[in-house]
């Protein structure tokens, strides 16, 4: 798995079709005769290679959005195809598996294991695809490279920065090729200038052909992405939008 058969596939992407296709989509959450509608009709799609920022106030439906594009739940009604493949009505081992193969996820909060090296939470998702040792190695080498911990490669997390913490995560999430790297609220625990890092190597990843869809209240980081998705209430006002300032 070089970088050259990386961005290769990056490129072809799946035939020209969207990455993320959704119509129709309602969430529904019931607590006894309580029913609480989080998203209401929602049509999305996303192009290979595409580089999308998801904004809205608080309770506008962006974590519930992002939990159904990454496969954490499953929509009460519509559709979705990730990828090409149907995933609306799966069982959640089936959407275990999905998730593993098609979604690389960043957190605010890193989510790295601490009592592992940067290396090691880098190799992680390859051990569990049963990648052998040496492509493992190769992949994490090159993803360690890719974005600049290449000499921290022996640390804990305990041992770097918040920005390079993040950075591992990045590498981490990119590890299996994923059809799309979903990130929530990606700049949310980290200073300025390691918020910048970031949003560089967002912005890099998008150059080299990767799909990106970013969760954020971060301005600075949704004026990177290409286009901009408006949640209120609910439902998408502005598929098609920039960020203030851009």
């Amino acid at each position: 798995m070089t970088a050259t058969t990386v961005e290769s596939r990056e490129r072809a992407g799946n035939g020209g079709a969207p990455v993320i296709e959704m119509r129709g989509i309602r969430k529904v959450y019931r607590t006894g005769k309580v029913a609480v509608e989080a998203l209401r009709g929602i049509d999305l799609d996303v192009a290979p290679s595409e580089f999308v920022a998801i904004v809205g106030p608080s309770g506008s439906g962006k974590s519930t959005l992002m939990n159904l594009v990454g496969c954490l739940d499953t929509p009460t009604e519509g559709t979705y195809r990730l990828d090409g493949e149907e995933v609306s009505g799966l069982s959640i081992d089936r959407l275990a598996d999905i998730r593993n193969r098609k979604i690389g996820f960043v957190f605010q909060g890193f989510h790295l294991l601490p009592h592992l090296t940067v290396y090691e939470n880098v190799e992680l998702p390859l051990v569990y695809g049963s990648v052998p040792a040496r492509r493992r190695r190769e992949r994490v080498l090159e993803l360690l490279e890719q974005v600049g911990l290449a000499d921290r490669a022996d640390h804990r997390p305990s041992e770097i920065s918040g920005g390079q913490a993040q950075r591992a995560a990045i590498a981490r999430a990119l590890a299996m090729d994923p059809a799309i790297l979903l990130a929530d609220e990606p700049t949310g625990n980290l200073d300025t200038a390691s918020g910048s890092d970031v949003m560089d190597l967002f912005s890099a990843l998008h150059e080299r052909g990767r799909t990106l869809v970013v969760v954020t209240h971060d301005p600075a980081l949704a004026r990177r992405a290409r286009r901009v998705v408006r949640l209120r209430d609910g439902r998408i006002v502005d598929a098609d939008g920039t960020a203030p300032g851009s």
